[in-house]
């Protein structure tokens, strides 16, 4: 599977670290202890810059005029539009309108530091992508939601920020469930789980504005603790399971219409066997077999996430990443998950 990893080549290095636990196919910088904002911009290849240039294209008349020389000079200014160029390389990493405001790379940390004020945040991945144009970063905040008696769910933030032009400053608040790794990232109602900004003007002064997703999170966990702990104590049927796989898989309005009218033959081949992969997850992960999972509600949003994470094939890791957290279908059918599990809990309560 690529992954896409920027490789700085003047220092000879992929563009990524990670705290103990080799990652990304065990490129970039293996550290032992958390690092401080300072020593992970340092570690994961991100301390570098960002400028907006001028562009300029040739004149074709003179430059057919003047073909015979090996020395040609852009002529014409290309108004309202510059290149991002990557400072330590001088590569181009987009271009973009002049209302575009860069945020570097130090400013994304500085995000994370505000949030507690450096007091509890563990650096624990960051990293460039292609060739620089987009880097991401991932912290861990103290404290766990607990569910059971002994399962354990961490809590992350995830920022990621681009320099070419293409999408938002976007920050999200991560639970990860410890024994498999499985990202259980849900909203809930009146309660996003990311806040997005545009890289316009006082993009810089708004991301320093992280008390935002640090309500966002202190919300979504109390939440979240709630409901995953009533989830555990509702237990369902196998064929309960395969119905809430089956629901929360839909692609589009047809394969609904075929399953409300019970039409199941007709579905297709990859979508059945996208329910029997899913199925098979939930009923022999061995991360399923604890009290919390086994059987139950929480058990079965656990297989669905498991297996967009740990079962589904994706182009590169960089797919992965962006159809698990930002959007993308691994998201989308995860969120269908959650908010099928939340109705079929309000269903056996009432």
């Amino acid at each position: 599977m690529a992954h896409n990893l920027n490789f700085n080549s003047n220092t000879g290095k992929h563009s990524f670290f990670s705290v103990q636990q080799k990652a990304w196919h065990n490129l970039g910088t293996i550290v032992d202890n958390y690092p401080t904002s300072k020593e992970a911009l340092a570690f994961a290849g991100l301390n570098y810059t960002v400028e907006k240039r001028l562009l300029f294209t040739y004149d074709n008349e003179n430059q057919q005029a003047n073909e015979d020389t090996e020395i040609k000079i852009p002529e014409i200014n290309v108004p309202n539009y510059y290149a991002t160029i990557r400072t330590d390389t001088e590569q181009v990493l987009g271009v973009v309108g002049k209302d575009y405001e860069i945020v570097q790379n130090v400013d994304a940390f500085s995000f994370f530091d505000a949030i507690v004020e450096g007091d509890g945040i563990q650096y624990e991945t960051a990293g460039a992508l292609g060739s620089g144009e987009r880097i991401f970063i991932t912290a861990k905040l103290p404290g766990y939601i607990k569910v059971g008696k002994e399962d354990l769910i961490e809590q992350y933030l995830f920022l990621t920020t681009s320099h070419d032009g293409f999408g938002s400053i976007t920050a999200a608040f991560t639970p990860v469930r410890v024994v498999c790794a499985n990202t259980l990232s849900a909203a809930l109602k009146n309660c996003s789980s990311s806040i997005k900004i545009r890289h316009t003007v006082n993009a810089k002064e708004r991301l320093e504005q992280a008390h935002t997703l640090m309500g966002i999170t202190n919300k979504l966990s109390a939440e979240l603790n709630e409901i995953f702990n009533q989830w555990t104590k509702v237990k369902v049927t196998d064929e309960e399971v395969k119905k809430l796989i089956q629901l929360a898989m839909i692609p589009n309005k047809e394969v609904l219409k075929k399953i409300e009218t019970g039409q199941e033959d007709e579905l297709s081949t990859q979508f059945v066997n996208i329910c029997e992969k899913t199925f098979e997850y939930t009923m022999s992960a061995p991360s399923q077999s604890l009290e919390t999972t086994k059987g139950t509600l929480f058990g079965v949003y656990n297989g669905i996430t498991g297996y967009f994470q740990n079962v589904k094939e994706y182009k590169n890791d960089e797919t992965k990443l962006k159809s698990i957290l930002f959007g993308g279908v691994a998201q989308q059918r995860t969120q269908s998950a959650f908010d099928l599990c939340l109705d079929h809990m309000r269903l056996v309560l009432s």
